[in-house]
């Protein structure tokens, strides 16, 4: 097992970051490497970060401003090379539909539900770290 992960964090607001970085803790299931958290509050940097390499999964936040985490995945989904996977925070479950639009991953409802949040991140990391990619 690698020593630790790296998840990126994208929203504009600090509050909704911290909750993602409390929900999944240091370790979301005992299966998975211990995460390190890269936090990005705009576009720019997080494309950065992505164009540097190292990001095993992401979460987004699609109530962000002015460039929402659905549009970001669609975005990244089509300019990342082996893209990582992408957990998106939804406002409210019937915009499911929207996070298949933008093929995120997985997505969990905002306000962030720890078991849900830490379940479906351990669930991406698990498939990402397993293909090698």
């Amino acid at each position: 097992m690698r020593p630790t992960a790296t998840v990126l964090v994208y929203s504009d607001d600090v509050s909704t970051r911290e909750q993602v970085r409390l929900a999944a803790g240091r370790r979301p299931a005992a299966d998975v490497p211990p995460v390190e958290f890269l936090e990005c509050a705009t576009l720019p940097a997080v494309l950065s970060a992505l164009e540097e390499g190292g990001i095993d999964a992401c979460v987004l936040d699609g109530e962000s401003a002015p460039a929402g985490g659905m549009g970001v995945c669609r975005q990244i989904k089509d300019e990342i090379f082996q893209c990582p996977p992408v957990l998106l925070l939804i406002g409210r479950p019937q915009d499911a539909w929207l996070a298949t639009w933008s093929r995120a991953e997985a997505a969990v409802t905002h306000p962030v539900d720890p078991v849900a949040l830490a379940d479906a991140l351990a669930g991406l990391l698990r498939k990402r770290l397993a293909v090698g990619a």
